[in-house]
């Protein structure tokens, strides 16, 4: 008897704390709520790319005489300055000989020109023929000069002409090249851009000018760049349109993959927690307002989200707060308490 008693006494003092009950007795369940405020929200399209250099930023050095390469300097992917060393090229046999072929005609023309002066002024040749040396003189002076400074009178450094990427090495030690022939391929530090891929179905609310925050893969700092160019073609191998975003100098090296935010607009409306948004078993969005100690749901359309925030459209009641925990287990017209004090005036 003493037992039982004591069991009673202990389901009593126990029961309205099982229960949940609200202030008027009926069964409730427990919520946080947030304001609801007005504002706007970036409309934004997440994309990822690759880091490339633009064409006019890519700069070939060729061979200008056949050579032989000797040391090469520099591999793929290095940085240089200006004037560092890329590799050591000596002019091949013919090409030198071209060069001291080159010297005794520029010597035998000078010599000629000299001739013609001395005759002239003995009135022994003519003014057109001192005309005619001379421009033979200067032809050949032109024709050693160019010889001289492509390299084929003694072996020169072929240098970086400006601060540099080197993307390909094309030329090998001990290897013989030709008039024409690659030799280094060097891409300026401030021609790159991204290209990215967005869905057809949002690409045509991206504009040329459209600002884009771009974060490196596995980098913590990120840099602001804008649309420079949106395609016009689905690329047949991934499906997405490429969109080009201009990056500024040295915030990405060739071939770096990035996630790119690009910012379109903007949407106006509502501004909710992301938590209090739900999807129902028919896929339309909601939310559940309190007001009055009771739950009422809302269908919205989420405009754009941004972090933990939605920016939605519907018939909400801008007094009222949503609910953003236990919201899930609440049906229309449901009892609820509140377990934080600021949930607003339509409490």
């Amino acid at each position: 008897m003493r037992s039982a008693l004591l069991l009673a006494a202990a389901f009593a003092l126990l029961s309205p704390l099982c229960r949940g009950a609200s202030a008027g007795g009926e069964p409730s369940v427990l919520v946080q709520t947030s304001p609801v405020k007005s504002g706007a929200l970036p409309q934004v399209i997440v994309a990822y790319g690759t880091a490339r250099t633009l064409p006019g930023a890519q700069h070939a050095l060729v061979a200008h005489i056949p050579a032989l390469v000797g040391a090469v300097h520099v591999r793929v992917g290095e940085a240089v300055r200006a004037g560092d060393p890329l590799l050591d090229l000596s002019p091949t046999p013919s090409a030198h000989a071209s060069y001291l072929s080159a010297v005794a005609a520029e010597g035998a023309a000078a010599q000629a020109l000299s001739r013609m002066r001395r005759l002239l002024a003995e009135s022994l040749a003519t003014e057109q023929q001192v005309a005619e040396a001379a421009k033979a003189e200067a032809d050949a002076r032109a024709a050693l000069q160019a010889l001289k400074s492509q390299g084929a009178a003694a072996p020169t450094v072929l240098r970086a002409p400006f601060d540099a990427v080197v993307t390909a090495v094309a030329a090998a030690p001990d290897a013989i090249v030709n008039e024409g022939g690659a030799l280094v391929e060097l891409a300026r530090p401030n021609g790159l851009d991204v290209l990215a891929g967005v869905a057809p179905a949002s690409v045509g609310a991206v504009k040329v000018g459209n600002p884009a925050r771009i974060e490196p893969v596995g980098a913590e700092q990120a840099f602001e760049g804008r649309v420079s160019l949106r395609g016009a073609l689905v690329d047949a191998a991934s499906g997405l349109v490429p969109v080009s975003i201009a990056v500024p100098e040295h915030a990405l090296l060739p071939g770096e993959m990035a996630r790119v935010t690009i910012t379109t607009g903007e949407a106006r409306g509502f501004l909710v927690p992301h938590a209090s948004i739900l999807v129902n078993e028919h896929g339309e969005t909601y939310l559940v307002q309190a007001r009055g100690g009771t739950a009422h749901l809302v269908t919205v359309h989420v405009l754009a989200s941004h972090h933990d925030e939605d920016a939605v459209s519907g018939p909400l009641d801008p007094a009222s707060p949503v609910i953003v925990a236990g919201n899930h287990q609440l049906e229309d017209g449901m009892k609820v308490r509140y377990g934080n004090e600021a949930a607003g005036p339509g409490r």
